[in-house]
């Protein structure tokens, strides 16, 4: 949630950085937001002088007590009386600007960095690099789709009856590929000094409101309704509000967690090849790692996230390419962020595998996370968050790419961890 103070301060340079999210209504609702503030302040003040006032009667009737002047205390009694229905009216209005205010002022996305492009749309983002060759099969080459059933490893009909669309099965060598991805992961996130978490997978309304997928995602969360549950869309949210309401002393900082979880989106997205197979579902596997950082030092944060991204990839052995992503295909909370997408050669097109965001204080804002800075003032936090993998699109470009005759080779760090190399 964006700060109050930067709105006063910073009018123009918020309105801006909405307008370059494509926030239509940039203008009017941050001066309705303003005005709502102006109202409440006016409103504080008057309460606090009536009350004020109120505080020195009472101390004007205890003296009048004392001194034997029933009479004077008693006007001054009613008085007082006056004054406390005033303060109570105060109290009702401001009460009822400060919900208004907050039910406009978490409608705002946060804003973009300085160096996020121009654009509307993913054709916008920009690339920022590519590593790898391109690999090229031959022409009898096999999308995903059609290799998991020629090798029966993953069953999206069973998932179909078990469930329902985008819920797939994972079976034999599909299913230890799963869990050798998902150990891989892991051992290099502790490996890069991240502290492993097992968070729960059902989260409150409070945990989906303080990192922003609420009530910005509403309704493309699972909701348990009966008890107003919500099932994770990333790790993210369950491992970022372990430290909502917190001063985090500073000497323990950074804090860098990494947790697995299975994510839960209820995206239809479109029909066609795009979202065949594995590219997209409603339930998959992926590791994420969270990172809480000094504002100062949250940009190099970000770097060093991207870095460890990029390694887990070049060790798999596939192509991909880092972009940063423009105003409009950025999300709702981001101020920066970096996507890393992988080449599936039998489908001849990008696929994105992880995002990295710098959500500066936009989340702790919201979670109430701070720490006390070196001048001894208590600060906001900065936050991060990203993909170490997700699993289903990198599956795909495995699979795709290390087709031959003899069947699936898998990249070589991963032996270890399946029990085999061939997937056949």
């Amino acid at each position: 949630m964006l700060q109050l103070t930067v709105l006063r301060e910073q009018t123009e340079h918020v309105i801006n950085g909405l307008l370059k999210k494509h926030y239509k209504t940039a203008e009017q609702d941050v001066r309705a937001i303003l005005d709502l503030d102006q109202q409440r302040r006016s409103i504080q003040t008057e309460h606090d002088d009536t009350q004020a006032k109120a505080n020195n009667l009472a101390r004007e009737i205890g003296n009048k007590m004392k001194s034997g002047d029933k009479e004077g205390a008693e006007k001054l009694k009613a008085e007082t009386a006056e004054l406390k229905t005033k303060t109570k009216q105060y109290s009702e209005e401001l009460a009822s600007l400060e919900e208004q205010l907050q039910a406009t002022l978490v409608k705002l996305p946060n804003l973009p960095h300085s160096s996020v492009p121009e654009g509307r749309t993913a054709e916008d983002n920009e690339i920022v690099l590519q590593h790898g060759e391109i690999p090229t099969l031959p022409k009898n080459a096999l999308p995903h789709w059609e290799l998991i059933k020629k090798y029966d490893i993953i069953d999206f009909e069973l998932g179909n009856k078990i469930t329902g669309a985008g819920f797939p099965v994972y079976k034999n060598k599909g299913a230890r590929l799963q869990r050798a991805l998902i150990n891989f992961f892991l051992d290099e996130a502790i490996k890069a000094g991240y502290s492993e978490i097992q968070p729960p997978i059902l989260v409150n309304e409070a945990s989906g409101y303080g990192t922003g997928q609420l009530p910005d995602k509403d309704g493309q969360m699972y909701h348990a309704t009966a008890d107003n549950y919500y099932l994770i869309p990333t790790a993210e949210v369950p491992i970022t509000n372990i430290y909502r309401d917190e001063i985090i002393p500073r000497e323990k900082l950074p804090i860098k967690n990494a947790g697995y979880t299975p994510c839960f989106r209820r995206e239809a997205g479109s029909w066609g090849a795009d979202v065949r197979g594995l590219n997209r579902l409603h339930q998959f596997d992926k590791i994420e790692i969270v990172q809480i950082q000094e504002p100062e030092k949250s940009y190099a944060a970000l770097e060093e996230m991207s870095q460890h991204i990029q390694s887990l990839l070049q060790k798999l052995e596939l192509p991909y390419r880092v972009l940063r992503l423009c105003g409009g295909d950025m999300s709702f909370t981001a101020a920066l962020t970096f996507d890393m997408e992988v080449y599936s050669a039998a489908q001849k097109r990008w696929l994105e595998v992880s995002s990295a965001s710098n959500f500066e204080t936009y989340q702790a804002n919201r979670l109430k996370l701070r720490y006390k800075g070196e001048n001894g003032k208590t600060q906001l936090l900065n936050t991060l968050n990203g993909s170490a993998l997700a699993l289903p699109r990198i599956v795909a470009a495995i699979l795709e790419n290390n087709q031959t005759p003899e069947g699936i080779k898998l990249p070589s760090v991963l032996h270890p961890y399946c029990g085999f190399d061939t997937i056949n």
